[in-house]
């Protein structure tokens, strides 16, 4: 497991450092820590890494910039820092956890643990996806998003609308398991490879086989996996 420390503070950055690697000692962390913007967005961009620990307060430089910069990476994002007022701004931009300090290592495994198990948190969800087309980052408002398909290590996200800018689907670089982590209640696993918003399905159908499928009010169809339909029935009825 690669992780990416970001944090200006000399003692704070080693002891994130040092319970980082007892916490996660049997996955072999190799952690990699920088003290500035720049060369952490310099390391990001040519690597490949799991989970980003970022501070918001580096030199005096914001540390959104270098997390909007990365939104649409493949890895999650976790920020440690002690402006907790940002917490809510960074739950919308799609970060999987925000750690306050002072923090301890009890928090810090908490975290760890949503990252591993590929939990949900109980904190606000994302309200944006982001895309990278033509080298920019574009945030896709969840809003817009009618479902979700994995496909292997990517997904697609297909959305209600589109225009020059933006057509009605586009592909993300994390899989499907970390994009429904970010995700609102509204959104359902109806299928191993299907993500589907719920408020906007008009019926689920019974087809030859007992196959079933998901009616969109877009008129799209998606798949639904056997497990899933007698969940899916009860709350499209409401109960």
């Amino acid at each position: 497991m690669i992780i990416v420390i970001v944090e200006d503070e000399p003692l704070i950055q080693q002891r994130i450092q040092r319970l980082t690697t007892e916490i996660l000692i049997a996955k072999d962390p190799r952690i990699i820590c920088f003290d500035d913007i720049d060369n952490a967005e310099s390391f990001l961009s040519e690597n490949t890494i799991d989970v980003l620990l970022l501070d918001l307060n580096l030199m005096g430089s914001d540390g959104f910039t270098l997390l909007k910069s990365n939104l649409a990476a493949a890895f999650h994002t976790i920020i440690i820092s002690a402006y907790a007022e940002k917490a809510i701004e960074a739950f919308e931009y799609g970060v999987l956890d925000f750690i306050a300090k002072p923090f301890t290592k009890e928090r810090l495994i908490q975290a760890f643990e949503r990252l591993l198990h590929n939990r949900k948190n109980e904190y606000p969800s994302a309200k944006y996806l982001s895309v990278k087309k033509a080298g920019e980052i574009q945030l896709i408002s969840i809003e817009d998003i009618n479902y979700i398909q994995a496909d292997g290590h990517y997904t697609w996200l297909n959305l209600s609308s589109s225009d020059e800018v933006m057509p009605t689907k586009v592909l993300h670089s994390k899989n499907i398991e970390k994009i429904e982590q970010l995700l609102p209640e509204c959104f359902m696993r109806v299928h191993r490879s299907y993500l589907v918003d719920m408020r906007k399905v008009k019926s689920v159908r019974i087809q030859e086989g007992s196959k079933y499928t998901l009616l969109l009010n877009s008129g799209e169809k998606v798949p639904v996996g056997r497990t899933k339909y007698e969940q899916i029935k009860k709350q499209l009825n409401g109960i």
